[in-house]
């Protein structure tokens, strides 16, 4: 059986939307569905290029990768606000056991990536979900003169309007989604 990863996320300036369509090029080079949802806007002027994600389908996932952009080192206000109303999928222990990752994008280099990435897998530790980031085989990791982090892909813009990926951030979104799409098959064949 086939497992299902959401790549959930939300993204203001298509950034962060950028990764996760390359995260989902992974998950389904790795033979898994990937699922590509964005997370609610509390300004609800703000259209989303994806469909929103609905409760159900994050019970139902195998595997997630979530994404926000960096505010302040710390994911967006609407991702938290997300979470925060997850405590019914927290209560059954639903989430628990199930691979996950995180992703950001940020306008500088030293925006705050990875701090924001630590402050993302929060919420995710307390649902009991298993974190996985990018190992150092990845040799764009040793490359990248931009985004990339062992923690989770990660997209810097530098301020530039079309938010364009590098191909080191590009590679390291797609090796991540197959990773997480094979955690996520392993597991649940082990399940079954």
């Amino acid at each position: 059986m086939t497992a299902t990863i959401l790549v959930l996320y939300y993204s203001r300036h298509g950034a962060v939307a950028a990764l996760a369509d390359k995260i989902a090029i992974g998950v389904q080079q790795a033979g898994a569905e990937a699922q590509v949802r964005c997370i609610p806007p509390l300004d609800t002027q703000h259209a989303s290029r994806h469909a929103l994600v609905s409760q159900a389908e994050l019970r139902q996932c195998d595997g997630l990768a979530f994404g926000s952009p960096v505010r302040f080192g710390n994911m967006v206000a609407d991702a938290k606000a997300f979470w925060d109303n997850t405590t019914s999928i927290w209560l059954k222990g639903e989430l628990i056991d199930k691979p996950a990752g995180v992703f950001t994008s940020s306008g500088s280099m030293h925006g705050g990536n990875e701090a924001t990435l630590l402050s993302m897998s929060l919420p995710l530790l307390h649902h009991g979900m298993l974190l996985t980031g990018l190992p150092y085989s990845e040799p764009e990791l040793h490359q990248t003169k931009s985004g990339g982090t062992p923690y989770g892909p990660t997209h810097v813009s530098g301020h530039q309007a079309d938010n364009k990926l590098s191909v080191e951030e590009q590679r390291l979104a797609i090796a991540f989604g197959k990773r997480l799409a094979t955690l996520s098959q392993q597991l649940k064949q082990h399940k079954e």
